[in-house]
C-alpha cells in the first residue's frame, strides 16, 4: 500500500485526503522523521490531480510543521507530531518580566494543539528582516511586535494580511493589519492627571526618556500633560551622573535605569516618597515590594494575551486598544 491514498468517491477534499494519509502513515509507523514524500508530479499523476490540490495539502502539513521542503529535492518530514493543528510564529522585541507575564497568558488561551514558536528582534532591523524572511509561508498565523523599527510594512508585506496580528505598538502604516496596541500618548496622559493630587507635592517631573526604543507617543503624552497642568516638566536623556534633588519626581520607562535610580537615591540619602518621588513604567511583582511599592503605570498584559489567543482562535479582524491603569504605591 503506497503512503498517499486519494480515492474520488468518498466525500472528502481530495486535499484533505492527502493529509490524512500522512497523519495516518506517522501514526501506524510507515513514515519517520527523515522520509520523503512521493513527488508532486507522481502524485498528480497517480490519481489525476491538479498541482494546486497537492500543494494546498503540502502547505498545510508544511504550516503544521509535519513536513519541509528541500530546493531541488522534495518534501520531508520534519516531525511526527500529528496533534499540532496549528502553528503561530511569534516575534518579540525583546523578553523580560512583563512580556513573559503576556507570552504565558496567550499560551494559556489557545487551544493545546497549536504549537506556537518565539523569536525576538531586539530592536534590530537586520534581525527582524530575517525573522520574517526565513519564516514566510511556513505558519498559520505571525504576530508581530515591530516596537520602534521604522517602515516595518515593507518587511511584513510577505505575509498574509488577514493572518497577521501587530502586538503592542503599531504605526499608520500598518494599519491593513489587525492589532491589540498600546495607546501610550493617552495612557501617560490620563494616568499623570490621576496622579496629580499626589504629583503636586513635589517642584518638577522628569522624564526619563532615552530615545532609543521607547515609543515616541510616550513623549507626546508626557508632553500633552505639560501643556494642560503647566507643571513644571522637563526630559532628560540619561541619569548618569546626575545629581538628585529634593522635591523631584521622576517617570522611568526601562526598568534598568529603575535600578540605577533607586541605588543613586540611597547613596545620595534620599527616602523615596518623601525628598523624591517614582513612576516606573510596566507592572511587575518586584515594583509591590521593592522600596515600600513602586507606583506604575502599565498595560494589562495578560488581558492583552487572552485578547490575542481569541483573535487567533476566531480569525477575529479589528484594532483593540489595550486597556491600562495607574497603581498608586509608596513611592509617591
Amino acid at each position: 500500500m503506497g503512503i498517499i491514498s486519494v480515492k474520488q468517491d468518498l466525500g472528502i477534499p481530495k486535499y484533505k485526503q492527502i493529509i490524512q494519509s500522512v497523519e495516518d502513515g506517522l501514526k501506524d509507523g510507515r513514515l519517520k522523521k527523515g522520509d520523503k514524500l512521493p513527488s508532486v508530479n507522481s502524485i498528480k499523476n497517480q490519481f489525476s490531480l491538479s498541482r494546486d490540490t497537492i500543494f494546498m495539502a503540502f502547505g498545510e502539513l508544511k504550516n503544521r510543521g509535519i513536513i519541509e521542503s528541500v530546493a531541488g529535492k522534495g518534501y520531508y518530514i520534519k516531525s511526527e507530531d500529528v496533534k499540532i493543528t496549528q502553528k503561530v510564529f511569534l516575534l518579540f522585541d525583546e523578553l523580560n518580566a512583563f512580556k513573559d507575564v503576556l507570552y504565558n497568558s496567550f499560551l494559556t488561551f489557545l487551544e493545546p494543539t497549536v504549537q506556537v514558536d518565539i523569536f525576538f528582534h531586539h530592536f534590530n532591523r537586520q534581525v527582524f528582516e530575517k525573522h520574517i524572511n526565513d519564516n514566510a509561508g511556513n505558519y498559520h498565523y505571525y504576530v508581530i511586535m515591530p516596537a520602534n523599527l521604522e517602515k516595518t510594512n515593507q518587511v511584513i508585506k510577505v505575509l498574509p494580511t488577514d493572518k497577521t496580528y501587530i502586538l503592542d505598538q503599531t504605526h499608520p502604516e500598518l494599519s491593513a493589519y489587525s492589532s491589540i496596541y498600546q495607546n501610550f500618548e493617552t495612557d501617560i496622559f490620563n494616568s499623570l492627571i490621576k496622579a496629580s493630587p499626589l504629583l503636586k507635592k513635589y517642584q518638577t517631573i522628569i522624564l526619563l526618556f532615552p530615545n532609543k526604543k521607547q515609543p515616541m507617543g510616550m513623549l507626546k503624552g508626557f508632553e500633552k500633560f505639560k501643556k494642560a497642568t503647566n507643571m513644571s516638566c522637563d526630559v532628560i536623556d540619561s541619569l548618569q551622573e546626575r545629581r538628585f534633588g529634593k522635591g523631584e519626581v521622576y517617570l522611568i520607562l526601562d526598568d534598568s535605569d529603575l535600578i540605577y535610580f533607586i541605588k543613586s537615591m540611597k547613596d545620595q540619602q534620599l527616602v523615596l516618597g518623601e525628598d523624591i518621588g517614582v513612576i516606573s513604567y510596566n507592572e511587575t511583582l518586584l515594583k509591590e515590594v521593592v522600596e515600600g511599592g513602586i507606583t506604575t503605570i502599565s498595560t494589562d498584559f495578560k488581558a492583552m494575551g487572552k485578547r490575542l489567543a481569541q483573535m487567533i482562535t476566531n480569525n477575529e479582524q479589528g484594532h483593540i486598544e489595550n486597556p491600562h491603569d495607574l497603581i498608586l504605591r509608596n513611592s509617591l
